[in-house]
């Protein structure tokens, strides 16, 4: 008799792949989803990823097309692919984990807005956090944020997602949590940019803090806690994104700077889609954000960086804050 999954994984490129690998490993009953059948049958012939190609997919990790019913889904596909995802997924009542990080650019909802209008009855958290795929593949240590309203159901699943190598932090704020880990990677790109140019570590530093603080103002204008920005879901991630070669964002950024265009890569740049929508949404809520218009006008070609420099270092001078 077969037996169904603990966890199902949806996304089978290099951050799907790891967790999958991470819960196999510990000895669950996990299922990776592949985009298509051809897909899947590759991933399961080879127990290799073409994302990940130093990870082997444990010989107990079952490898599909499409999605069984499971107490836990964890969704790690494309964020402008969530919405599709969410509206195929087989009937059920068990948590979906958005894993996935960014702002629709239809609609400016983060990922726990999309899940509420879909799915209103299941529980959903996000999972989000400074995390590499291929470290965590590797096994190196990492923490993260299980974000989620209901401070029970958060406790029985921050226990079930921990491992030894990977801690796991509660967090009551969903939307904040959701917002730091869309945003850093339009900061990202603005570090990048900055290094890329040759402006120098002072004004990516500069433009990492400062990207920090309309961050949290506009998490609270949306109903999230500034302090969330504070943690691993906003700053942390934002460390990571904005200083670690790895990161696509980063390079994006490095690319604009040079003056030349992002280079196409295995895996989706977030940020690119994120920013306008990031900004659409702020100016609807009335927060001002500086930095990711600035990102939003250089990416759409409406600026050059040169001038987003001038246009940030002339605005009015005032106290931090």
């Amino acid at each position: 008799m077969t037996q169904h999954p603990e966890i199902v994984v949806i996304g089978a490129g290099a951050w799907g792949a790891a967790l999958a690998a991470l819960y196999a490993a510990q000895g669950l009953r996990v299922t990776l989803i592949a985009r298509d059948a051809a897909k899947a049958a590759a991933l399961a012939a080879t127990r290799t990823s073409p994302h990940l190609p130093s990870l082997r997919l444990p010989d107990g990790l079952a490898i599909a097309a499409r999605p069984p019913e499971a107490p836990v889904t964890l969704l790690a596909v494309p964020f402008q692919h969530l919405r599709e995802t969410i509206g195929r997924l087989p009937q059920g009542d068990g948590t979906l984990v958005l894993c996935a990080k960014g702002v629709e650019r239809e609609t400016g909802a983060l990922g726990p807005e999309i899940a509420a209008e879909l799915e209103p009855r299941r529980p959903c958290a996000i999972l989000t956090g400074p995390n590499f795929a291929h470290e965590i593949a590797a096994g190196l240590p990492a923490a993260t944020v299980l974000a989620m309203t209901d401070a029970v159901a958060r406790r029985d699943l921050v226990k079930r997602l921990a491992t030894p190598r990977l801690r796991v932090y509660g967090s009551a704020d969903p939307i904040g949590a959701a917002l730091g880990g869309a945003a850093k990677n339009v900061i990202a790109i603005a570090a990048g940019a900055v290094i890329g140019a040759g402006l120098g570590e002072n004004a990516r530093a500069a433009l990492i803090t400062r990207g920090l603080a309309e961050i949290a103002r506009l998490t609270e204008a949306i109903g999230g806690a500034a302090e969330t920005i504070s943690g691993l879901a906003g700053l942390g991630d934002l460390i990571l994104t904005a200083t670690g070669g790895a990161s696509r964002n980063y390079r994006a950024g490095l690319a604009l700077g040079r003056g030349e265009r992002p280079a196409a890569e295995g895996g989706v740049i977030e940020g690119l889609a994120t920013a306008p929508a990031l900004l659409a949404r702020a100016r609807a809520a009335g927060c001002e954000m500086p930095v990711t218009e600035a990102v939003t006008d250089l990416i759409g070609g409406r600026s050059t960086l040169e001038a987003s420099m001038h246009r940030l270092l002339g605005r009015a001078l005032r106290d931090e804050r």
